[in-house]
Formats: structure tokens, sequence, C-alpha cells
């Protein structure tokens, strides 16, 4: 029995350097196409994002949890850019 993943064709933009660094790869025989480099960067930055969340998780996890409503609102204080004032020109 073989197994597949169902495929959707779609539009993306590239940078054009990017895309022209794609067909290098795929013209020294690097990739298989220029979708195919495309599924394994996608299939990489998922992983990568996947392996990120579960490392916070266990952070959390070892350092008491997620973050209570007060300690979010100091964070997102301790994080924010100051507010510019604006002087009206009269």
């Amino acid at each position: 029995m073989v197994f597949s993943m169902a495929t959707r064709k779609v539009t993306i933009t590239l940078d054009a350097q990017q895309l022209e660094s794609i067909r290098a790869f795929v013209l020294a025989g690097k990739a298989a196409s220029i979708s195919g480099f495309v599924q394994h960067a996608v299939g990489v930055a998922l992983d990568d994002v996947a392996g990120w969340g579960a490392l916070l998780s266990r952070a959390l996890d070892e350092t008491g949890g997620p973050l209570s409503a007060d300690e979010r609102k100091w964070a997102d204080a301790a994080l924010s850019l100051p507010k510019l004032r604006r002087s009206s020109v009269a």
C-alpha cells in the first residue's frame, strides 16, 4: 500500500536572487525541482517552528509554567518601545 500526501498548487512570491539561487541548485543537480526545493524548505521551517515550540513548552514547565496575567503585563511594558509624543505644529 502506498501512502502519499495530497498536494495543492499555489503561487508564491520570492526575491529574484532567491529564485536564481534555487534554480542554480536545480541545474547543479542538488535539488530535483524548484517545487521540490520549496517543499523541502517549508518542511524544514515547520519542523524548526515545532521544535522551538516544544523547547519553549519544556522551558516553561521547568520554570513554573506560562506567564501569569501580571507577568505578561509587566513583560509587555518592559519590552515595548516608548511612545513618542506628538507635538502639534501650530
